[in-house]
């Protein structure tokens, strides 16, 4: 009896260690997998996007304004036409016909209107008699409005004497020079000097050399009216 015990206990532990112990998954119990969140620690971040650097604004150049040409201002080829006596005129004053004149100028150079009395026109241009004829009638008239019209001119004359073929006033016309009026006397006699012409233009006296004139050696000479030339 005591022998069969013990082969029964024996017999039992031996089955004891022949069964492996149950493990949590081979008792039913469900395991549950626990999603990490992204971003959470222990996950692998995803790299970030490489940050955009900022635009960089060029600043404009300065703008340089381009260069001006002066154009070089050129004389005129004529002067204003200078009155002459026996200019033949017509004096316009705006809003009176009383004081509106046709006038000639007189062989000393002068007109004659109402109220301005005699006024210089010989040598002048018609706009520097007009603000001569406004300043007159300023004393009598408040803010006059004054015109000058040309309406027949006599060609203002030279003259060439002494030794030339056809001394005697001649015309002048345009821009004149003393060669042109020489060339229009038609030369010189045989004894004539020149290389010392005379020309008397009022009070002043200029000196003029024929040689050197024919020969570019020198400039023109241009003639204005009341001129005359010497030959001696």
């Amino acid at each position: 009896m005591k022998t069969l015990t013990s082969f029964s206990l024996l017999f039992l532990l031996s089955t004891a260690s022949a069964t492996p112990a149950q493990t949590p998954a081979s008792s039913g119990a469900a395991v549950r997998q626990v999603a990490q969140p992204v971003g959470t620690a222990g996950s692998t971040p995803a790299p970030a996007a490489p940050a955009t650097p900022p635009a960089t604004t060029t600043a404009p150049a300065p703008t340089t304004a381009p260069a001006t040409t002066t154009a070089p201002r050129t004389a005129a080829t004529t002067a204003d036409y200078r009155l002459v006596p026996g200019d033949k005129l017509r004096i316009e004053v705006y809003k009176d016909p009383q004081l509106s004149q046709n006038v000639q100028i007189r062989p000393d150079g002068k007109i004659t209107l109402p109220l301005a009395n005699d006024v210089v026109a010989a040598g002048r241009t018609s706009t520097e008699l007009r603000d001569s004829i406004i300043s007159s009638l300023k004393t009598y008239m408040s803010n006059p409005t004054v015109t000058v019209i040309v309406v027949e001119t006599v060609p203002p004359l030279i003259y060439v004497m002494g030794e030339v073929n056809s001394a005697g006033p001649q015309p002048l016309v345009g821009k004149m020079d003393v060669l042109q009026a020489l060339a229009t006397a038609k030369g010189f006699k045989d004894f004539a000097d020149t290389k010392n012409i005379l020309i008397k233009r009022g009070t002043q006296v200029l000196t003029f050399n024929y040689n050197d004139a024919v020969k570019g050696k020198t400039a023109a000479v241009f003639l204005q009216p009341g001129d005359t030339i010497v030959v001696r």
